[in-house]
């Protein structure tokens, strides 16, 4: 009898009459008109969605992304009564510093499939052996291939503590923590946990909004005066989110389970999660033109894909109901904590703001290009980065 504590291999199989199902949703969408706008004010636009869908539907592969999967080492380990999925990869080179790198909505594991090789095998990617990582990175309840809460308090607090334990549990006593979106503040409630293992975090979605600022932000108040330029532009940024961009986050939070439309529908699944941000939007909408970009094609539907087969649209949604944590406020965290600021994030953190949210920052850069996906649009500035901001740690 196996112990359910067990770190148990996994593969990823997925049935065959599930793909044929999937395409044969796509095929009998029904579709509304399209916009009335020229625009995407009124939300993801018919052009694009029918260029994903038609992809999807008659070209698009999941085995390859299965395969891809299915090369790294993943494993399934129960941790507070919920089966957690991860992938995990050693380094060959001896001293690495582990780290643990999650994800968020609407991404997955998926998200850092482009940064494991660098991170892990830095000799092979233009760095030194002194730059290795060892990787863990999980499916947070609830998403991809982990288990499903039945209970309700799976908060972000809650995750935190389920990753210490993930992490001394593959034997590591010290260790850095990454994250973006739900991945921030998972990473920066392990680092309020006060975990001694935890040496420092790393996040390409920081938390360092004044109280003031938010709140006149999500008045759609005009900017304070005494504003830096970076911080001005910051303001706008968040403006914009909150007026434009908080529809989905406001339903999860609300009435995660109303959601069944999506949870029946391929392309309604898709199109809500592509429109989480307006740049994000617009540069998927580019590579559905043929543009090339930091994503491709089969990068997004690879993402989309795995939600569908893991009928995850709901459960995923409800960490959004879960989580009382404001997104943006500093949470002083006590810790050494780096920073990367992508230009297309939701708000490009000040480095004035960034110094008062985090007492212990050793690393800030402000980043010429990247969006809110930073792992998997430009994997190769996310690694340098991650090397340079934790040198001082090793």
């Amino acid at each position: 009898m196996t112990d359910k504590s067990d770190i148990r291999p996994f593969k990823v199989n997925v049935p065959e009459a599930q793909i044929t199902d999937l395409r044969s949703r796509i095929k009998a969408t029904k579709w509304p008109e399209r916009e009335i706008v020229t625009d995407a004010s009124q939300g993801v636009q018919l052009a694009t969605v029918q260029k994903l869908a038609h992809y999807w539907g008659t070209e698009y592969d999941w085995r390859k992304c299965e395969a891809k999967l299915n090369a790294l080492p993943q494993f399934i380990t129960e941790i507070d009564g919920v089966d957690i999925h991860f992938i995990h990869v050693r380094s060959k080179h001896p001293n690495a510093l582990p780290m643990i790198v999650t994800h968020g909505w609407p991404g997955s594991i998926i998200e850092q499939l482009k940064i494991i090789d660098p991170l892990t095998n830095p000799t092979a990617h233009g760095g030194s052996a002194s730059d290795a990582f060892d990787v863990v990175i999980p499916s947070l309840p609830g998403y991809g291939f982990s288990g499903k809460p039945t209970t309700t308090g799976w908060d972000p607090i809650r995750i935190a503590r389920a990753w210490v334990v993930l992490m001394k549990r593959l034997g590591y006593a010290r260790f850095v923590a990454q994250g973006g979106d739900w991945g921030n503040a998972v990473t920066e409630q392990m680092a309020l946990l006060g975990a001694p293992e935890l040496i420092g975090i790393h996040t390409n979605m920081p938390a360092t909004v004044p109280p003031d600022i938010d709140k006149a932000a999500f008045s759609g108040a005009p900017a304070p005066s005494g504003l830096s330029a970076d911080e001005k532009h910051a303001y706008d940024q968040l403006a914009f989110f909150y007026k434009h961009g908080l529809g989905y986050a406001n339903e999860m939070a609300n009435r995660p389970q109303t959601i069944y439309g999506i949870v029946d529908s391929p392309v309604g699944m898709a199109a809500w999660m592509i429109d989480h941000d307006a740049s994000s939007y617009a540069l998927i909408a580019r590579v559905f033109d043929g543009q090339p970009e930091g994503l491709t094609r089969d990068d997004i539907l690879d993402n989309v894909t795995l939600y569908w087969v893991t009928n995850t649209t709901i459960s995923s949604a409800r960490l959004y109901w879960e989580s009382h944590l404001a997104f943006f406020a500093p949470k002083n965290v006590p810790i050494p904590a780096a920073v990367s600021a992508f230009p297309e994030e939701l708000y490009q953190a000040p480095r004035s703001w960034t110094e008062k949210a985090y007492p212990k920052l050793i690393y800030y850069n402000k980043l010429a290009k990247g969006g809110h996906f930073a792992a998997w649009e430009q994997p190769g500035l996310l690694v340098t980065d991650l090397r340079a901001a934790f040198k001082s740690l090793r």
